[in-house]
């Protein structure tokens, strides 16, 4: 059985002060869940959240990080600089990047076999724009990202992927895909994860949607069959609004 996974991205918000008050807050209200829980504060927060979070089941996870493990690139943080801090997933492939910044999936694919290869964990996100969506080709376009950016990554390295569904028309608008909708996208993750590895490997894959998840949609969301969890925003940098995602089934 896949165990859901829910996972906050506090974007470029937070100081350090007001990231400890969230964190405190929330080791106190879902302590004992049943779900794996993940925060991932901004890189100026992330060793005072891991302090905080020390003997918590919280899991300290990052936004983002470099294609190279050290070296001339100013402004770049490495998966060794994260693991030092005690980082165990990183957020990798957020539409925000893709489209703001210009990453490729072949740039992406560096950063995951890379992210692997020191023992985190990767939460790689996938999602079509509404003009790809209108012309029919979402499914086109999650597909071939993912068959990009898990490029050259073994079957036994997949168990170390979550795949974060996140179409980007939902993101940060408040608009959300129907449950069936995601649902559709989700299964069609786990049929080319299917064709691309196995038939095991897909049914193990925990794959969350994200866009616009919030307390009175994520219980919808979560009892549909192929979706396993959420990559929450804006929804994660409030405890009145994350803690209800995070128990959904309560």
């Amino acid at each position: 059985m896949r165990r859901y996974f829910i996972a906050g991205n506090w974007k470029m918000n937070k100081t350090v002060a007001e990231a400890l008050e969230l964190v405190e807050g929330l080791k106190k209200e879902v302590s004992g869940v049943a779900h794996r829980v993940m925060v991932a504060p901004p890189f100026t927060a992330l060793d005072a959240v891991a302090k905080s979070l020390k003997g918590s089941e919280i899991i300290l996870g990052a936004q983002n990080m470099s294609d190279q493990e050290s070296g001339a690139h100013t402004g770049e943080v490495s998966v060794l600089m994260l693991k030092d801090l005690g980082v165990e997933v990183v957020i990798l492939g957020h539409s925000e990047r893709r489209l703001i910044y210009g990453e490729s999936d072949e740039f992406i694919n560096r950063k995951v076999r890379l992210a692997i290869s020191q023992g985190l964990e990767v939460i790689l996100c996938v999602g079509e724009t509404l003009e790809q969506r209108e012309a029919g080709k979402a499914e086109a376009v999650v597909e071939g990202q993912l068959a990009g950016s898990l490029k050259d990554v073994s079957e036994a390295d997949l168990k170390k992927v979550t795949i974060a569904y996140e179409p980007v028309w939902a993101i940060g608008t408040g608009k959300t895909a129907t449950p069936g909708d995601a649902d559709a996208i989700h299964k069609a993750v786990r049929k080319k994860i299917s064709g691309l590895y196995s038939a095991q490997a897909a049914e193990d894959l925990v794959i969350q949607y994200g866009g616009s998840v919030k307390p009175d949609n994520a219980k919808e969301l979560m009892g549909m069959e192929n979706i396993d969890g959420a990559l929450v925003g804006g929804a994660a940098l409030k405890l009145d609004s994350f803690v209800p995602i995070v128990k959904f089934d309560t």
